[in-house]
């Protein structure tokens, strides 16, 4: 059975954390509770690298050149905290991983990570969730989609997470309504109606971008894309997404 990937992430962070103190109790990293902050970055990295890559398994990620940097940043900043090994690394040495970018090209040139992805959508357990206001989340799929439910402006900042806006079931005011969604990981699905003027600003890090039959992916991509009438209308949607990794699609039906 497939995990949603926030569970997944939270999974991982337990485990890495877990992994820290029994070699706190073996003496190899002569780890103190006082200590445990120090870790927390590198586990961080580490565990938001391997959420990452199984999303990317999964088929649900096209971020796995950000997934594995991440992966590695954070095994070498935890290889370099522990003092049992002869290592040292730090965040001042992070500009000499930049060869890696070399081998990211290298892979991209053969074509390696370029597929096409499933789109997913994730109902809560206890239910649906929709906001009608300004929001704020740390980890979590976020989902719209209940039958009239009513557009107003939103802001979500999201560590890990999908989201899943469905426009076509809403009611939506006679008005001009941004949407604003900052993410570290995750993909970004959004589906409205075909009468409905809108634009957008989308920002990847590493992953692709769709909106109406225009693409883009691959590393550091964006795509602003604007409606023949939104100009002239007084219904419309201000968009903007910025994601570290993962997929965002905007379709219209």
């Amino acid at each position: 059975m497939r995990h949603h990937l926030s569970t997944v992430f939270i999974a991982i962070a337990l485990i890495g954390f877990g992994v820290i103190l029994v070699l706190g109790n073996l003496g190899i990293g002569e780890i103190s509770n006082n200590d445990l902050l120090s870790y927390f970055f590198p586990v961080f990295f580490i565990v938001i690298g391997l959420t990452i890559l199984i999303g990317y398994v999964w088929r649900r990620y096209s971020g796995w050149m950000f997934g594995s940097f991440s992966l590695i940043l954070g095994v070498l900043l935890l290889l370099g905290q522990l003092p049992a090994v002869n290592f040292e690394f730090t965040f001042s040495d992070i500009l000499k991983l930049w060869p890696l970018f070399i081998v990211y090209i290298g892979f991209s040139i053969i074509g390696f990570g370029n597929r096409r992805k499933r789109s997913r959508v994730h109902v809560h357990k206890n239910g649906k969730k929709f906001y009608d206001g300004w929001k704020n989340f740390t980890i979590g799929d976020q989902d719209f989609r209940q039958p009239n439910w009513e557009v107003k402006p939103i802001d979500i900042s999201n560590a890990v997470g999908d989201h899943y806006f469905d426009f076509t079931k809403a009611f939506i005011p006679d008005e001009e309504i941004p949407i604003t969604i900052h993410s570290l990981a995750g993909d970004i699905r959004m589906v409205l109606p075909e009468n409905l003027e809108f634009k957008v600003e989308a920002y990847v890090v590493a992953g692709d971008i769709h909106v109406s039959g225009q693409v883009s992916d691959g590393i550091n991509r964006n795509l602003h894309y604007k409606t023949a009438g939104y100009n002239e209308a007084t219904k419309k949607l201000d968009l903007y997404i910025d994601l570290k990794a993962g997929s965002i699609r905007i379709d219209q039906v």
